[in-house]
């Protein structure tokens, strides 16, 4: 073995999770070298090739809001746009775009290429070192040694990975690629506790071969709403290509039915537990039995290919199985099946290893993000890497980490659910599982987030000045429409009649009157003669605090209650064998996750608020205690 070179920090995966860390890292000016299985599966979309989604949209955006890329790529490369549940309010609202799978990989690997004191090797890592619980370096499979100061793990699925087909097993990562089979070993003897999950994909099918007459075809939105703040709707907007919605029937049942036997899921060969909210169509067909058909939507993989994704039919049946059940489909009379679907395992560790920061425990400047963390899905690996490749920075740094809490982001739920709470099969975002979700819109993530991107050093001085003008003009237009007052004029009462809205008796201010479901900020503006001339960012911001203003202060007030428990600290030597009256099952949670605070202990499985209220009795004993000895020195 030799060293090769020293650097910074190392990045183990070039996946979304490992894109998002390097990127972060080398731009707030750390050297970084990020090592991939395969320079032609950076970025890779080995499932689905869409980006955003329920929840997951909010992901993207508070990526972009804190200077990562994710969202920017995704604008460069769609095919096809939508904002998804806008016929509820503004917190479930979520931005979903089809992505060129091939197009996205080749524009984050450019962008990767062209960022300073960023290094790309293809290279496989079997070894980290480490020197009195500090992190020295890597060893790759050629003998080389790379010396650090911090590392990233983000091996996504490729950790001593095999897929699964029927009877065929084959020990690669996704599509075929190599797997990385020596770096198991390597984790377990750094006392890294290690886990087995399953995930899967479905078919891929050729365009040439689907009767698209026979479906419901899903066009994209006639708006665009753009991932990433820094870009602008006329900056992004082009020609979108529809997907297409058909549905699974009996006969795809009984196939599926008749050859359970021979998935690798039901049969025992699977050893790793799989997603609950993703499951595969076998799993959906036992598991719904009442239901008599499942959506199934055809989605294009790119502009130049044929390739359709098959989204609705993840799959581990034998080929010829698959074939058949995709052939009873409506449109998939005839179909040809390109790629085979298959069910993937991997290794990824347990996450209550990790603090908030994303850092272990037990190895100082040892990082975790993505999949081995044991969550699913490109957006939550992405958030994931990009606080920790920041926070990697940050330790070279001797600064403080970033943490994002759970009132501040859906990237803070995501990373608090995993360090606090663990997760047992693999870990997907929801809006059902952000408490403040009224606060956590998708709408405001750069109000909420691009003060701490530009604190770490990802957000440009120009961005932040654009940032803080916009900020200043939605409080400026808050404050205004309190003090402009509309009266009973025959040009009001004709708005409001033609918005089909109760007429004025008497004077109101705009403020008020804007709070009408059936009234937007445009109709008064004949009226509205002061008017300034606002984006309509701003103007969405002021519409949405104005409506739903009672139920913000509502969500506000909890959030201060949330805030109060976090910042009673727990003592970091505490011994929970004396905390009296705690229940044996409480001792053992608080003792494996380490709580930071009082906070983070009440979301703990198995801490009952009755274990809560002994521990804080427990610490406010203890804190007088220390208070007694330290005025007996005093007086000494």
């Amino acid at each position: 073995m030799y060293v090769a070179d020293k650097v910074d920090i190392v990045v183990i995966g070039g996946g979304h999770a490992g894109c998002e860390a390097a990127l972060a890292a080398a731009r707030m000016g750390k050297k970084t070298i990020m090592f991939t299985m395969s320079l032609d599966s950076i970025a890779m979309m080995p499932c689905n090739p869409n980006v955003g989604g329920t929840s997951k949209g909010h992901l993207v955006r508070e990526i972009d809001a804190l200077g990562g890329e994710m969202g920017k790529n995704i604008d460069r490369t769609y095919i096809q746009s939508r904002m998804l549940n806008t016929a509820k309010g503004p917190a479930v609202h979520s931005l979903r775009a089809q992505a060129d799978k091939t197009k996205y990989s080749h524009a984050m690997k450019k962008v990767l290429e062209n960022v300073e004191k960023l290094i790309i090797k293809q290279q496989e890592v079997v070894e980290v070192q480490v020197e009195d619980g500090k992190v020295k370096g890597v060893v790759t499979n050629t003998g080389a040694i790379y010396e650090c100061k911090a590392i990233v793990l983000a091996g996504g699925t490729y950790v001593r990975s095999r897929c699964l087909t029927g009877e065929c097993i084959e020990y690669t990562g996704p599509n075929g690629l190599k797997t990385s089979n020596k770096l198991s070993e390597a984790l377990k003897e750094l006392g890294i506790e290690l886990r087995r999950f399953k995930t899967g994909t479905p078919a891929r099918v050729d365009a040439r071969t689907v009767d698209f007459s026979k479906m419901e075809p899903q066009h994209g939105d006639e708006r665009i709403v753009p991932f990433s703040f820094e870009n602008k709707e006329k900056d992004i907007k082009r020609d979108q290509y529809p997907c297409y919605l058909t549905y699974t029937n009996e006969k795809t049942h009984q196939i599926i039915r008749d050859n359970l036997h021979r998935s690798p899921m039901y049969s025992g060969v699977i050893e790793g537990t799989g997603p609950r909210y993703c499951p595969s169509i076998e799993d959906k067909v036992v598991r719904f039995a009442d239901k008599e058909r499942h959506q199934v939507f055809i989605e294009p993989e790119g502009e130049d290919t044929t390739e359709m994704y098959v989204q609705g039919m993840s799959s581990s049946l034998p080929e010829e199985v698959q074939i058949a059940m995709l052939r009873t489909l409506k449109g998939l009379e005839n179909v040809e099946v390109m790629r085979i679907g298959y069910a993937i395992e991997y290794d990824c560790i347990n996450p209550m290893q990790l603090k908030h920061s994303l850092e272990l425990k037990a190895i100082e400047g040892f990082f975790s993000a993505g999949q081995m963390n044991g969550s699913s899905g490109y957006e939550e690996a992405a958030a994931q890497g990009l606080v920790a490749g920041i926070n990697a920075a940050l330790k070279v740094d001797g600064r403080d980490p970033m943490i994002i809490d759970r009132s501040e982001g859906y990237i803070g739920v995501l990373i608090d659910d995993l360090v606090t709470k663990g997760t047992k099969e693999p870990y997907r975002m929801m809006t059902s599982r952000a408490e403040y979700r009224l606060l956590l819109r998708q709408d405001n993530a750069d109000l909420r987030l691009t003060q701490k991107g530009y604190e770490a050093g990802l957000i440009s001085a120009g961005r932040y000045e654009r940032f803080a003008a916009k900020k200043s003009a939605i409080d400026a237009e808050l404050e205004r429409l309190k003090h402009v007052y509309v009266g009973t004029s025959e040009k009001v009462q004709a708005i409001l009649e033609k918005k089909g809205s109760t007429p004025l008796r008497s004077g109101i201010a705009l403020a008020e009157i804007l709070k009408r479901p059936e009234l937007e900020y445009e109709d008064f503006t004949e009226v509205d003669t002061d008017r300034p001339d606002l984006s309509l960012d701003v103007i969405e911001q002021v519409m949405i605090e104005l409506r739903y203003e009672g139920y913000i202060t509502r969500q506000m007030r909890q959030v201060e209650q949330f805030k109060k428990l976090e910042k009673r600290l727990i003592p970091a030597d505490i011994n929970y064998d004396d905390v009296y009256s705690l229940r044996l099952e409480a001792k053992q949670k608080l003792e494996q996750v380490r709580p930071i605070s009082i906070g983070q202990a009440s979301r703990i499985s198995g801490v009952s608020p009755a274990d809560i209220s002994m521990l804080l009795v427990y610490l406010e004993q203890r804190n007088r205690s220390h208070k007694d000895e330290s005025t007996e020195k005093e007086e000494v």
